[in-house]
């Protein structure tokens, strides 16, 4: 319907929004969602905001639940009839979601996360699969709660960076996509630490999101590659190594000669990042450019760091696609967890900045372009 904001459901999860939320609804709209978990579980919904204008029976304004399998029903809900808890437990698979709107002033609409009962979240926090949650509990130190597909695009900021940690006032969900911990088409599992807070919380782009630069914080989170609940007491992910390169490879490389006369070769051993000077870059001109790593063996792939080259020239690239290889002749194409189509990763958007992005599932290859 014409009501419908920011959506995305999957089988085990999923988020979502009246239109312009968080700012105010509009009038005169109606949305509605179907739910379907898989057979033989139930649906528990996390209320993450519900904000719609009050009314006599929520008559005018309003969001409404019905679990067509148990026939049952759960609201009308508005501003002045909240859901007395916000996590909602039913005893179906199957769960419609009505949001409706006719005239009215005020309201940010509402925010909705959802998951089944295989997923339920667990530790500290009960309403741990919902994509609004930033606080912590007081004396949470590790944990592991469910994150539902779809947080990306929610409302809320978030601080700092995957090596670093994140600020705690950050939106928690949020945070874990830009960590590359989870992939917000599948949401998953998370596990987390709750840390000494550090002074100054850098910026990064990562995963498709802009993190803010913070202040000091009292405490940080710090995310965990794999379940390590609930004794997981690492500084750091797990999972951060950097993978040494035994040969490049490209298909082409630009000889440059500048105004002097002299030659400069942007050949493909230039493009480790760190490396002194300027960077790889293919020929002008060329077509389906690439540049292939060759680790030397099979390893596990978990992400990729790009940046651009500020030597001279202000190059960088804007988004790319990544192919695997085992033996450097048959190539597979990534596409992430059950896509259909060749996943584009959004790059670099200037010649200074690092971008990272993750490989949720990993790749194990030897070669990759």
């Amino acid at each position: 319907g014409d009501g419908c904001g920011h959506t995305l459901l999957t089988p085990h999860s999923g988020t979502l929004s009246s239109r312009n939320y968080p700012g105010t609804y509009p009038n005169h709209t109606a949305c509605r969602w179907w739910l379907q978990g898989p057979p033989g579980t139930s649906l528990l919904l996390a209320f993450g905001d519900v904000d719609l204008e009050p009314s006599e029976h929520c008559a005018r304004s309003f969001l409404l639940l019905a679990d067509p399998q148990a026939g049952t029903a759960y609201g009308p809900y508005c501003r002045n009839a909240v859901p007395a808890t916000p996590l909602l437990v039913t005893n179906s698979s199957s769960v419609t979601v009505l949001f409706n709107s006719t005239s009215h002033r005020s309201g940010r609409g509402l925010l909705l996360s959802y998951a089944t009962s295989q997923h339920p979240g667990r530790g500290d926090r009960p309403e741990g699969h919902s994509c609004a949650s930033a606080s912590l509990a007081p004396l949470a130190v590790c944990f592991s709660v469910y994150c539902p597909a779809g947080c990306k695009g929610i409302d809320g900021d978030i601080w700092g960076n995957p090596s670093q940690g994140y600020r705690d006032t950050s939106v928690l969900c949020k945070a874990a996509v830009h960590a590359g911990v989870i992939a917000d088409e599948l949401g998953g599992q998370v596990t987390l630490s709750r840390q000494k807070g550090i002074t100054l919380y850098e910026s990064a782009f990562a995963n498709g999101l802009h993190s803010k630069r913070g202040s000091l914080s009292e405490k940080r989170l710090l995310f965990h590659r794999g379940i390590f609940y609930p004794a997981c007491h690492l500084p750091l992910p797990a999972c951060g190594d950097v993978l040494e390169v035994a040969a490049f490879n490209a298909s082409s490389w630009w000889h440059e000669v500048d105004v002097l006369g002299q030659d400069r070769a942007w050949v493909a051993e230039q493009a480790a990042l760190g490396t002194a000077g300027h960077s790889w870059a293919a020929e002008p001109g060329s077509e389906a450019a690439w540049l292939e790593l060759d680790l030397g063996t099979r390893r596990n792939i978990t992400g990729i760091i790009t940046k651009g080259s500020s030597e001279h020239h202000d190059y960088y690239v804007r988004s790319y696609r990544v192919s695997s290889s085992r033996d450097g002749r048959n190539w597979k194409p990534y596409r992430g967890s059950g896509a259909q189509e060749d996943k584009v990763f959004e790059g670099n958007s200037d010649s200074r900045g690092e971008v990272f992005n993750a490989f949720i599932p990993p790749i194990a290859a030897r070669y990759i372009r």
